[in-house]
């Protein structure tokens, strides 16, 4: 089953990001299991029993409860109060792992290749719980993601993921109010509770880089997101911040996640204040909707900055545009460019 952000892109790392990010949440297993099985692929095992899984898969659990305690949308479950219990000291590492194993992956491993209601085209594992075996079969699949590019990026994108689903559920604002700020200093997405007390959610590269495929905004070219990597990625304004004055006596905020993008850093360089081509109008538009089909913060967000039908966000856009070219000498296009699949 494929979604509208695989169209023109079967390719694994596609089918990896509409997981993570399209997938149902129900509770932050998903996420947990995506980075247990990164695990996997850097040790490039094929075959791994639950007992195994259990390690860090529990662990991944454990970080995130001791800064959200709302982790899924179930009243209450055996394995989460398992964890608080490890967390509360009143359990064992051990004890932990062992209800990991028991009640940790009972909808998990069946759910996480599903996406709209069936399975990626190239699964990254099968299940065997024949003969009194519990485990799971790594498929070529999944080890020859360690060798793309992208492969690099993967477990900041989950993080990330992970972090807006889990501040949805634990602030519990009403999404018409709801508002991802963007501080600029720092690249970090956040939000202020009802008590207007701020709060950190994650980087904005971190967040914003699946849903561009890992590709710059521009160019297509793979762009990288790791803190290490001499040419990581630069979050750039759309339309230039340089006329926030103009676009805000519309009633429309330019830091808006609806207005950023990740480009590679020479491109970004080349690009410096001026307006894109009008064709990249509609790749904004088209990311824009990743957003708002994967629900949770950003999607509210876009909805709230944009427009509540797809006709009015495309209106919001060309609007905003065109004001951006009142203000702009010529428009621009990246000197290196790749063909895109959004």
């Amino acid at each position: 089953m494929t979604t509208q952000f695989q169209i023109s892109d079967p390719s694994l790392e596609s089918q990896w990001r509409a997981i993570i990010l399209f997938g149902k949440n129900s509770a932050t297993y998903k996420f947990a299991f995506a980075k247990s099985l990164l695990v996997l692929i850097e040790q490039e095992k094929t075959k791994i029993s639950l007992d195994e899984l259990a390690i860090p898969f529990a662990n991944s659990i454990v970080e995130h409860l001791k800064k959200s305690d709302k982790q899924g949308n179930a009243g209450s479950s055996k394995f989460l109060e398992g964890c608080r219990n490890y967390i509360n000291e009143t359990i064992t590492k051990e004890d932990l792992y062992s209800l990991t194993e028991k009640y940790g992956f009972v909808n998990v491993v069946d759910a996480f290749q599903n996406v709209n209601g069936g399975t990626i085209p190239n699964p990254f594992y099968k299940k065997n719980y024949s003969q009194g075996k519990k485990e799971i079969v790594v498929t070529d699949n999944l080890l020859k993601i360690k060798e793309l590019f992208q492969y690099r990026n993967l477990e900041q994108e989950v993080e990330a993921r992970w972090n807006l689903v889990e501040t949805a559920w634990n602030l519990q604002i009403n999404p018409n109010l709801l508002e991802v700020k963007y501080d600029e200093s720092k690249s970090l997405f956040f939000i202020e509770s009802n008590l207007m007390k701020r709060i950190d959610i994650t980087s904005v590269r971190d967040s914003l880089n699946g849903y561009q495929k890992g590709k710059c905004f521009y160019s297509y070219q793979d762009i990288s997101i790791n803190k290490n990597d001499i040419n990581i990625c630069e979050v750039d304004h759309f339309l230039p911040h340089v006329n926030k004055l103009a676009h805000s006596q519309t009633g429309a905020n330019i830091n808006g996640v609806w207005n950023l993008v990740l480009a590679d850093s020479s491109i970004n360089l080349h690009k410096k204040a001026r307006i894109p081509e009008k064709r990249f109008l509609h790749r904004l538009f088209n990311r824009n909707e990743f957003y708002i089909e994967s629900k949770h913060p950003l999607s509210e967000t876009i909805i709230n900055q944009t427009g509540l039908t797809k006709e009015s966000r495309r209106r919001f856009l060309e609007a905003q545009y065109n004001l951006a070219l009142t203000h702009s000498i010529q428009q621009w296009k990246p000197e290196i460019e790749l063909i895109g699949t959004f």
